[in-house]
């Protein structure tokens, strides 16, 4: 690999995770005052038409038909698709209700969920640190288990594992990762028309003629959601797992900053302890990671 190109790719992974960590939070913040339900219906049916465009202009379409060929893949995209879902659904919840600092909370363990997943799934070999790692994390769950259940971030939970389970599903099957979401994308996007439409006749929207900024505003929710995942995945491929592993970490951190610094989140003392414990586990991941790298 020359370093023009890991360099690359570096570049690429830190941009994609700090429009994930900042520009997405200020934007779905911002059009959260329409309601979470909404913006969640928005955000599943102007991806949709988003990635059908880039399906058009990158000339993909071969792929998509010989993706959807196989009853596998089909399968295994309906069941990642709900679970990409949920957690758009319940991260937008996040945001909406003020629970970023919540949401972080899961983005700073989920890849160390995805290494003890993978240890289940895949039998992938675990060294001494990954394992205090995935012990650490643990150890801060049972921590806010034990002293406080209403501290406990189910929200970040919630976002960890459904991110955690959809990579999981991805992995077990060879597909590109833009025309996987596509797909995906797909399948959501009958259910999303639908309640979309209960809600308009309802009166319930804010999306409509009458209000031009606004309605344009909600159409970035597609590129919003597609343009970092295809910058994250393109650095991914040309500087590799481990270095973008380690670059994600912008985006829980800086969501964390945005919530307790700029939303006002409250961040009690038993929280802080566990993040604490979580943040000493990252450390440690970290390490481990740059080990390798």
């Amino acid at each position: 690999m020359n370093n023009s190109a890991f360099n690359k790719g570096l570049g690429l992974t830190a941009l994609g995770s700090f429009w994930w960590g900042v520009i997405g939070v200020i934007y779905f913040e911002y059009i959260s005052y329409i309601g979470f339900i909404e913006v969640v219906l928005h955000r599943a049916i102007w991806t949709s038409l988003f990635l059908i465009l880039t399906t058009f202009y990158f000339s993909k379409w071969d792929i998509f038909y010989k993706t959807i060929s196989s009853t596998k893949n089909l399968v295994t995209l309906f069941f990642s698709g709900l679970l990409i879902f949920t957690n758009w659904a319940v991260w937008i919840y996040a945001v909406s209700s003020n629970q970023i600092i919540d949401a972080s909370f899961g983005y700073f363990i989920m890849p160390i969920l995805s290494v003890f997943l993978g240890y289940i799934f895949f039998n992938e070999k675990l060294n001494t640190r990954r394992i205090i790692s995935i012990g650490l994390v643990l150890i801060s769950i049972l921590f806010l288990l034990l002293f406080n259940l209403q501290s406990i971030p189910w929200v970040g939970l919630v976002v960890a594992f459904s991110w955690g389970f959809y990579n999981l599903l991805r992995k077990k099957i060879n597909v590109d990762t833009d025309i996987g979401l596509l797909i995906e994308s797909l399948f959501i996007l009958p259910f999303a028309l639908v309640a979309f439409y209960i809600i308009t006749i309802n009166g319930f929207n804010d999306f409509g003629i009458s209000n031009p900024s606004l309605s344009l505003l909600l159409l970035l929710a597609g590129p919003m959601t597609v343009i970092p995942l295809f910058l994250y995945v393109r650095g991914v491929e040309l500087c590799g797992l481990g270095p973008s592993g380690m670059i994600f970490y912008i985006t829980p951190t800086f969501q964390f900053i945005l919530g307790y610094f700029y939303y006002n989140e409250v961040f009690s003392i038993i929280k802080l302890a566990s993040f604490t414990l979580i943040w000493i586990a990252v450390f440690i991941y970290l390490r481990d990671l740059h080990k390798d790298y």
